[in-house]
């Protein structure tokens, strides 16, 4: 298998621009993802994970989300430095997202095998016949496990997995290197949940394709990802393979924060225990560790200077709490 080096994002900044303030959405994240692999985003609510998303595909609001650092590198492309024209060519050839809410990424009035062959056609770069097109249509309802007898048929006669599985045959229709799946799941229920994640994973395999899945599900995580960044308030503040993150007995105390959200019913006396605290706000971010105002564990330097990325292998934790040699401190 082809496991070079396909996403690489460095120091990337972005910030919304309104008439009134800024939105510091992105402070210097850096990622990598090697061909095939997995990578699992993770956080709360605001911490900047659809932001990530949305800069690779260069789809920030317009006049509003600006990128104002750092570099994003996808297979020896430059996507900040990629005009329009170049833009158009990558999404949904290349990379290609599935977003939130298949409800209201499917156009209600248009049969779902013509908003699938859509995207063949935007980048038929293989010639294809407008019967082979349709051919391809067929193949890839039928790899999402949806009878192609049902392509003439409109969103509204779909379950919510069912429009799930459509959104996803769009999404992979041309072949994409990186696939970005947004909270695929959120709007599911969890019996379905299971098989819409069980099928990605296998669809993964299948094709050799790139993923990152963002979620605020360690559990989702822990099934089907080989690499995790943990993100706050715009930072990725612990990143590794997922055995670092689930296996070390030493994590981010945020992160220690979400592993103790995950219901555990072997406990005797399964009761969560919730992160105090709200997620900072974007326009006036705290001094020093983002996470410090939330943190049981905060120290007097927590709150006057920004922690350095401490690493132990392929793990990375930003946080004072860990010496150079990535030991906990006392």
């Amino acid at each position: 298998m082809d496991n070079h080096m396909l996403l690489e994002i460095k120091d990337l900044e972005v910030v919304y621009q309104t008439d009134f303030e800024n939105v510091y959405a992105l402070n210097k994240v850096t990622l990598s993802l090697n061909a095939g692999e997995t990578l699992g985003l993770v956080g709360e609510t605001g911490a900047g994970k659809t932001t990530t998303a949305l800069s690779l595909l260069k789809l920030l609001p317009k006049n509003i989300g600006k990128i104002t650092g750092g570099s994003i590198m996808f297979d020896g492309v430059d996507i900040v430095k990629a005009t329009e024209g170049e833009m158009r060519k990558i999404r949904g050839n290349k990379i290609s997202m599935i977003f939130q809410d298949p409800m209201t990424s499917l156009n209600p009035v248009i049969p779902v095998g013509e908003q699938i062959a859509e995207s063949l056609e935007l980048h038929n770069i293989q010639g294809r016949t407008a019967a082979e097109i349709e051919q391809r249509v067929d193949q890839m309802l039928e790899l999402v496990g949806i009878p192609p007898n049902r392509k003439t048929e409109f969103p509204h006669q779909f379950s919510g997995g069912m429009k799930q599985r459509v959104v996803i045959a769009i999404a992979l229709a041309c072949d994409p290197a990186l696939l970005i799946a947004d909270e695929p799941t959120t709007a599911l229920d969890v019996t379905i949940q299971a098989q819409v994640l069980a099928m990605m994973g296998e669809l993964k395999e299948k094709l050799n394709t790139s993923l990152v899945l963002i979620t605020h599900d360690l559990g989702i995580v822990a099934q089907i990802c080989d690499k995790v960044a943990v993100m706050y308030a715009g930072e990725i503040i612990e990143s590794g393979t997922m055995e670092d993150i689930f296996s070390r007995i030493e994590n981010h105390p945020y992160t220690v924060g979400l592993f103790g959200s995950i219901p555990n019913l072997e406990l005797s006396t399964p009761r969560l225990a919730p992160i105090n605290g709200l997620m900072p706000d974007p326009t006036d971010l705290p001094k020093g560790c983002k996470f410090h105002p939330r943190c049981p564990k905060c120290m007097d330097i927590c709150k006057a200077e920004n922690p350095r990325v401490y690493e132990a292998g392929t793990h990375q934790i930003m946080c004072h709490l860990f010496n150079q040699e990535g030991n906990v401190i006392q």
